[in-house]
């Protein structure tokens, strides 16, 4: 009777060179301990196309230069695949594909979960209900050609912000406003939360940067209050997403609230526009007074080199 494995495809990029590791291929995966904290890079890894299906995980992920590890649990539960560490040449960071089958046979493989990062900051993907004694094969692949150092460990706690997809930035209308006003609320399924975190990245930055933590506030009644705010002043132009993390205590998983883009620009006053194409159709005028003048010149040259 055949075996049957869970894939999790960690999709990284290395920012130098080196060597391929050992477990490139999915016969020499590397076996994972609980809360081991390993260190590897994606650089010279080469894909064996047999074990992998493009056409299961979409626009997830693109193979090029994966690797393999296994995890077995001793215990069935929830656990964390922790993914920190990242140093990327790029900014996409990881994306982390969840798989069910047997070992490099397409046919029997089902996705569980399929997140695109995009950025390198520290997250966790949560896996619920893993079954004791199961193995769990961890497949590690550089986005896009693109290389990566990582580090990775499997535990029963998280560690960083969640993944989560990011929204669409495509849609976004750009502003002039430099004050980013955000609003959210919380629902009452998260009653234990006791405070926010506001983070803010831009778009070419490698990790998001934390703005401010704020307490939940309560009413007079005990409860908790539903609609909090928080004021942003931008210092240049640029592409932002910004985040909202719920956390709560005992340690409980922080969980992405709320996330938007804000696409600010400066755009020239009406005034400076004026004048700016005065000067440009002054600049064209000028260089067809020159360009005549040359032509006249070049004329007259002529001219007199056919009287001699």
């Amino acid at each position: 009777m055949a075996s049957f494995y869970c894939f999790l495809i960690v999709n990284a990029q290395f920012l130098t060179a080196t060597a391929q590791v050992p477990n490139d291929d999915i016969e020499k995966r590397r076996v994972l301990r609980l809360n081991e904290q390993v260190t590897s890079t994606t650089t010279g890894c080469t894909v064996q196309w047999a074990c992998v299906d493009e056409k299961l995980t979409g626009k997830c992920i693109e193979y090029h230069n994966d690797q393999w590890f296994e995890f077995t649990p001793s215990v069935s539960g929830r656990y964390y695949v922790n993914i920190g560490g990242q140093k990327c040449r790029d900014t996409r960071g990881v994306q982390l594909v969840v798989l069910t089958g047997t070992p490099c046979q397409p046919a029997t493989y089902r996705v569980l979960s399929c997140t695109s990062l995009g950025s390198q900051d520290d997250v966790f993907v949560m896996l619920d209900s893993l079954q004791a004694g199961q193995p769990y094969l961890l497949d590690v692949d550089g986005y896009l050609k693109d290389f990566c150092q990582f580090a990775l460990v499997v535990s029963q706690q998280p560690q960083g912000r969640p993944a989560a997809a990011e929204p669409s930035l495509s849609s976004v209308v750009p502003t002039d406003a430099r004050v980013v006003q955000l609003y959210w609320t919380l629902p009452d399924s998260l009653g234990s939360t006791t405070r926010f975190q506001v983070v803010r990245r831009e778009t070419a930055e490698f990790r998001s940067q934390p703005l401010a933590a704020l307490e939940v506030g309560r009413t007079t009644y005990g409860g908790s209050d539903q609609s909090y705010s928080y004021t942003d002043t931008l210092a240049a132009p640029g592409r932002y997403l910004y985040q909202i993390v719920a956390q709560a205590p005992n340690n409980a998983p922080p969980l992405l609230l709320q996330q938007q883009w804000v696409a600010y620009v400066q755009r020239m006053p009406s005034a400076a526009k004026k004048q700016a194409a005065t000067r440009q159709r002054d600049s064209r005028t000028m260089m067809q007074w020159q360009r005549r003048q040359h032509q006249a010149r070049l004329k007259h040259l002529s001219t007199t080199e056919k009287r001699k």
